[in-house]
């Protein structure tokens, strides 16, 4: 490549096929000057070498999770941000989340989140604001307009959207189609179990979805195992999208290492945690369990219940007064830092979402799974498949909830498998697989920006 002065100057430079493998060995081979010098020439070497540097920036990976309630999404969004940042030393990690909690989670260095305002579901289906005063319509307008403008200004390698292909009621739409317009690759995550396919088929239908699956999204990524649960089963989803699909195994957990938080001294015999998730639907779950206790107090274990911070104010009073009666159980709310009394439990009593089933995995306890069968049959559809593999035990709440029956499966919880007497702890390597895929995406995005920013690069002639 010739750079020509009006002073018949020539700069030979790399290749440009050498500068699409790597900027950061970017360096002038040979800097020959016939006549004299230019002070033009120069400048445009520095211009073009200022350019070039900027593209070396660290990489930058963009999350959004709508978190319209509960805690799964933003659990899984952040355990998934940690093990990005662990695995790429200079990777920095933003995350858009409606959580109105998730200030009280410990975030690893170089992940960072952004709060949209958020909303909550209805019990008829529908969405209001959570604390402000503003209709759903200006809320949605509010949280796409921060979306977008986080999106442009933060700039992202790679954008990876959970589980709602176009966001909540299609808040991503028009950040996906900037970011796609950037060449920037988009990714869909997605749990292991969705719905029933009576439920989900016509749900993305109404949705419009498939246009989301075919043209904007580069991959998508299911945090499990095939073989166990396959969220598209009874779909009839294009080769394309098909093509896309990438089974990663299930998100391992992890002790942090600051510990549990210090609201309460657990029991020093072994013990059952009892856990509900976010709580907003786990009243019956809690009324079961304590029921059980009063009907039986001398259960082989004591029990600690973790209410969630979603629960009711007024039922967790009263779980937390009759819970005082008991001699062998123990109430809190909320704990951010739970997966250390995970650790240190016996056995788990909960209702089987993504993020407690993958716990009750990389924690190798002995579990009873109470799923929860309303709005979604996802629970029950997972809990059950993994009763089927000898990995659980699964009770259903018809309802009745009788105390009698929670007892006697309390009592057999003891002496059943544990996990890994049934399967290969090789389930669990969904980090290790999504940290790959990331690193490939964030490869392809910066040679292809590279490779645009030196054809776009002014060079004077």
């Amino acid at each position: 490549m010739a750079l020509q002065s009006n002073s018949s100057i020539i700069v030979i430079l790399y290749a440009k096929n050498r500068l699409r493998e790597g900027l950061g060995k970017w360096n002038w081979l040979v800097l020959r000057i016939y006549g004299k010098g230019s002070p033009d020439l120069f400048k445009d070497c520095i211009m073009l070498s200022k350019q070039i540097k900027r593209k070396r920036r660290p990489a930058r990976v963009l999350m959004y999770s709508h978190d319209s309630f509960g805690l799964g999404h933003l659990r899984r969004c952040r355990e998934i941000a940690h093990s990005l940042v662990e695995s790429a030393s200079q990777l920095s990690v933003l995350i858009l989340s409606g959580s109105p909690i998730i200030g009280n989670f410990d975030f690893r260095t170089r992940v960072d989140f952004v709060r949209i305002p958020g909303v909550i579901k209805l019990r008829n289906g529908d969405y209001t604001s959570l604390s402000l005063h503003l209709d759903i319509e200006e809320t949605l307008k509010l949280r796409e307009s921060i979306i977008r403008h986080t999106a442009d200004t933060f700039d992202p390698d790679l954008f990876i959207v959970d589980k709602e292909p176009w966001g909540l009621r299609g808040e991503v739409k028009k950040t996906m189609e900037m970011l796609k317009e950037r060449n920037t690759p988009i990714v869909l995550g997605l749990r292991d179990v969705m719905d029933e396919p009576a439920a989900l088929a016509p749900e993305w239908e109404r949705k419009n979805v498939l246009p989301a699956l075919e043209s904007l999204y580069d991959e998508l990524w299911v945090y499990g195992m095939k073989e166990i649960c396959d969220p598209f089963d009874g779909l009839d989803l294009p080769a394309e999208v098909k093509l896309k699909t990438r089974y990663t195994g299930y998100l391992r957990r992890h002790v942090p290492i600051v510990g549990a938080s210090p609201q309460l001294s657990t029991p020093e015999d072994p013990f059952i945690l009892v856990t509900a998730g976010g709580g907003g639907d786990g009243e019956g779950l809690m009324e079961w369990v304590l029921r059980a206790y009063e009907y039986d107090p001398d259960l082989p274990y004591p029990a600690l219940l973790v209410l969630g911070p979603f629960m009711a104010q007024e039922k967790q009073a009263d779980f937390i007064e009759r819970a005082s009666a008991l001699d062998r159980v123990q109430v809190i709310t909320f704990d951010a830092r739970i997966e250390s009394l995970m650790a240190k439990a016996a056995g788990m009593v909960s209702m089987g979402g993504y993020n407690t089933f993958c716990e009750i995995l990389s924690f190798d306890k002995r579990a009873l799974i109470v799923p929860r069968t309303e709005p979604r049959l996802e629970q029950y559809i997972r809990a059950q498949r993994a009763e089927e593999l000898g990995m659980i035990s699964m009770l259903v709440d018809n309802g009745d909830r009788d105390p009698r029956e929670m007892a006697k499966s309390l009592r057999r919880l003891p002496s059943q498998p544990k996990p890994s007497e049934m399967f290969s702890s090789e389930i669990l390597g969904g980090l290790n697989y999504v940290n790959r895929l990331a690193k490939r995406w964030l490869k392809t995005n910066r040679e292809n920006r590279n490779a645009q920013e030196l054809d776009r690069a002014p060079i004077a002639g």
